[in-house]
């Protein structure tokens, strides 16, 4: 029998003790308490002994580097022994709290004011705090304009390619900044269409009202009609209990306590790390049953989707890798990130996320609870991905932007239930595609999908050069547009139930070449097909329109040139088909009849979303 023994300082809650690493029968045994840092010289062991397994016991164990795995880490297993209760956590306990003015704290922090430290997130027992906020609700109107024509991404973008100086300066109003604007702490959010900008503020003149960012934007301010932005970290922003602001002028964590809280006893962490554990070109790798919680992200602009982060768990180029029964949680930046393809993703529970849920290409994402994620960042997606990816059987909910993302070609996105999205940006949807190729959306459960303006939300949408995909055996309800299309081809709407309470849209601006076909669209107001000229076949539909109104209005590019009232008759049929959906997703059929005629398949919606609960 072989035994390694590895001695270290512990680092944590626990006094200072060595501990131990037993290798019997190839198994590397991580006790509680334990320093972090013994868990690299864990996985050193491994490599050295040949064991292809590392037990977690559970405790907390704190993250000072990120913890990476390479190729000498082929076939390794890391798990806890209990699932859920071995912790990994890449910040730092903060201490010494005292009094700062009527109701907050404050903790003395030398090494942000000295610029070694900075943070833009805090847990404070367990919850990630609010960040202060100017304004309380809503947001502040700037008056910097941008007005070159958007050309599409297909396009090129911009029609003109912004200056420097138009990515980063930002014309205010006077009264919307106080004198006791501080440029060194404050963080400002500058929002565009289907992302925005968080960044720092270099200078500020008063003179002319102009703001001097740190770095770039991603857009211009101003960028599609859009003048909105929000001032974060400041002490004008400490608007209610819970919140709190980093000071880097006067180096301490400002903190206003929620009732009842006792800061002599309140457990506050900060995050030190953008990374916990990293899988860098290893093969066939599984982590099981761990939680990952507290990391950072840097000030600078998050690109679409936020996907400018690193994730709290990184794999990068390894395939045959496992991430199962993961927890990731009260994170800054991604929850797991994948680039390279070839992970799988399983019962795994993403929540209070920063920016996305899960990022990724060729994945397999399944039976996973995703939800309030875009905590940071609204541009965030709960499940990003790109490439011949299978997005199977999960929840995902209480998104600011897309819940689900899906490009390229071959990939599958089945029986999710999707709820809760598109809360804060603007043209995205509960399933959104761009650029698919032969992909699937089927069998998902779309609901409560508010519109916020802008270019809209939807439930089911195929964006720029997706073509020869096809959208079947979704449900969709209380969505005002359930299928969005733009600039795309040779695609499958077919054997879905959309059902609103109001006028109804399906549009297909700049498309062609679509079937829309045994589809039943349920509306008590107007049903409207917006570029019903892109459509090469409508039929077999059940269209029915309480208002009695359907409608085709034909496109030019973006613009109407004309509409008609659909006609009924043998190809679609405007019978009331009687159904209703449960909360579920269960369709429940009042009518059958007419399904029968039409040889429309009777699809059910209570199928979607995980199979185990969390």
């Amino acid at each position: 029998m072989k035994r390694k023994h590895v001695f270290g300082m512990l680092v944590g809650l626990m006094s200072a003790s060595a501990f131990v690493f037993g290798a019997d029968g190839g198994v590397i045994v991580v006790a509680p308490g334990t320093a972090i840092a013994a868990l690299d010289a864990g996985i050193e062991a491994a490599q050295k002994v040949g064991a292809k397994l590392i037990e977690i016991e559970p405790g907390e164990y704190f993250v000072e580097q990120t913890i990476s795995l390479d190729s000498k880490d082929n076939g390794l297993t890391i798990h806890s022994q209990e699932a859920g209760k071995a912790i990994l956590n890449g910040g730092k306990k903060i201490t010494g709290w005292q009094k700062d003015g009527e109701n907050f704290y404050s903790a003395t922090l030398p090494e942000v004011k000295e610029g070694k430290w900075d943070f833009r997130m805090l847990v404070v027992n367990g919850r990630m705090a609010s960040r202060s906020r100017w304004p309380k609700t809503g947001r502040l109107t700037h008056e910097s304009r941008f007005d070159v024509p958007w050309m599409s991404t297909t396009g090129g973008g911009w029609q003109r390619k912004p200056t420097h100086e138009e990515l980063t300066t930002m014309k205010f109003k006077a009264a919307d900044i106080g004198a006791g604007f501080e440029p060194k702490n404050a963080e400002i959010t500058v929002y565009h269409m289907w992302d925005e900008s968080m960044v720092g503020v270099a200078s500020i003149d008063r003179a002319t009202s102009m703001i001097t960012f740190s770095s770039e934007m991603g857009h211009p301010a101003g960028a599609f009609g859009v003048n909105e932005y929000v001032v974060w970290n400041v002490r004008e922003g400490m608007n209610e209990p819970g919140q709190w602001y980093l000071d880097r002028a006067a180096g301490k964590v400002v903190y206003w306590p929620l009732a009842g809280e006792d800061m002599s006893k309140a457990t506050v962490y900060a995050p030190t790390v953008e990374t916990i554990v990293k899988v860098n070109g290893a093969k066939d790798v599984t982590i099981r049953g761990l939680a990952f919680s507290v990391t950072n992200t840097p000030l600078k602009a998050g690109g679409f989707g936020a996907g400018n982060f690193d994730g709290a768990v990184q794999v990068n180029k390894a395939g045959g890798c496992k991430l199962v029964g993961l927890e990731v949680f009260n994170v800054a930046g991604q929850g797991i990130k994948v680039s390279g393809g070839g992970t799988t993703i399983d019962v795994c529970h993403i929540h209070d996320i920063g920016a996305c849920g899960i990022q990724g290409e060729r994945i397999r994402i399944v039976n996973s609870h995703i939800h309030h994620i875009g905590r940071m960042y609204p541009s965030a997606i709960a499940v990003s991905s790109g490439g011949s990816s299978l997005i199977s059987h999960n929840e995902v909910h209480d998104c600011p932007y897309s819940a689900i993302i899906c490009g390229g070609a071959g990939g599958v996105v089945e029986y999710n239930r999707i709820s809760q999205a598109m809360l804060e940006l603007h043209d995205g949807g509960a399933i959104y595609m761009f650029a698919g190729k032969g992909s699937v959306m089927r069998g998902n459960f779309a609901f409560d999908i508010p519109d916020t303006g802008g270019y809209g939300s939807s439930a089911y949408y195929l964006d720029e050069q997706s073509e020869d995909c096809v959208v079947e055996k979704n449900v969709s309800i209380g969505i005002a547009r359930p299928s969005h299309n733009h600039m795309a081809k040779r695609n499958t709407i077919r054997n879905n139930v959309f059902v609103y309470d109001g006028d109804m849209t399906i549009t297909f601006p700049r498309c062609g070449e679509y079937v829309f076909e045994k589809n039943i669209l349920v509306a008590k107001g107007l049903i409207l097909f917006q570029g019903i000229n892109n459509v090469s076949m409508l039929s077999g539909n059940v269209l029915f329109s309480g208002s009695g109104k359907r409608v085709g209005e034909t496109l030019k590019d973006y613009g109407g040139t004309g509409r008609t009232d659909i006609a009924m008759g043998e190809n679609n049929k405007a019978v009331d088909p009687k159904i209703s959906v449960e909360s579920s997703g269960k369709v429940v059929y009042g009518d059958s009849a007419i399904l029968e005629t039409l040889k429309i398949e009777k699809i059910d919606g209570s199928t979607a979303g995980t199979k185990s609960r969390f």
